[in-house]
């Protein structure tokens, strides 16, 4: 949870009263790190191939188990949307194949970008992880046609040799 505090603390992503979506939320720290911070003024909501390692006491709180990529999960949580705010701490099953490792990870994030322009209400932003890899110049260009600004960003929290960053995208102007 320190590299999405420290992504907030940075970007100021979390505001009282936001709507989350948590991509990839197992074992549930972020989910639950997001929910103390809007203390039940707000609302979230989670998918995950696992389950969380959680019981949530929010009552604005909604898991669905499941893939991602599922068109009727899918639907459900476009549907529990407009969301301020997408994350995304998810990655793929690693391989130890660092080729294969990061094209699972960019499959993720271009999964999470389609949502975030579909869900995300004017002025949201989107923070997902991605295993860099040369992917992120490409996914970058395509978040500064939708958002006012697209970043990659490296919490200090992230081990140095670890090959992980996170894309940061603030300002939702619309999907073009």
């Amino acid at each position: 949870v320190y590299k999405l505090m420290e992504t907030d603390k940075k970007f100021g992503l979390l505001k009282a009263g936001s709507r989350i979506l948590d991509i990839g939320a197992a074992p549930g720290s972020w989910s639950l790190w997001a929910l103390q911070r809007l203390a039940g003024k707000g609302f979230l909501a989670a998918i995950d191939l696992q389950d969380l390692g959680m019981q949530s006491p929010y009552p604005d709180f909604l898991f669905l188990r499941g893939d991602l990529y599922d068109p009727e999960l899918r639907s459900r949580l476009i549907a529990a949307g407009p969301f301020n705010l997408v994350l995304s701490d998810a990655a793929p099953a690693t391989t130890g194949n660092r080729i294969v490792d990061q094209g699972g990870s960019e499959a993720i994030v271009e999964a999470v970008i389609d949502y975030a322009m579909e869900a995300l209400s004017p002025g949201g932003a989107m923070v997902a992880k991605i295993f860099q890899g040369g992917a992120e110049a490409a996914l970058l260009k395509r978040l500064r046609l939708s958002f006012a600004q697209a970043r990659g960003f490296k919490p200090e929290a992230c081990r140095s040799e670890s090959f992980e960053t996170y894309l940061v995208a603030t300002g939702y102007r619309g999907s073009k």
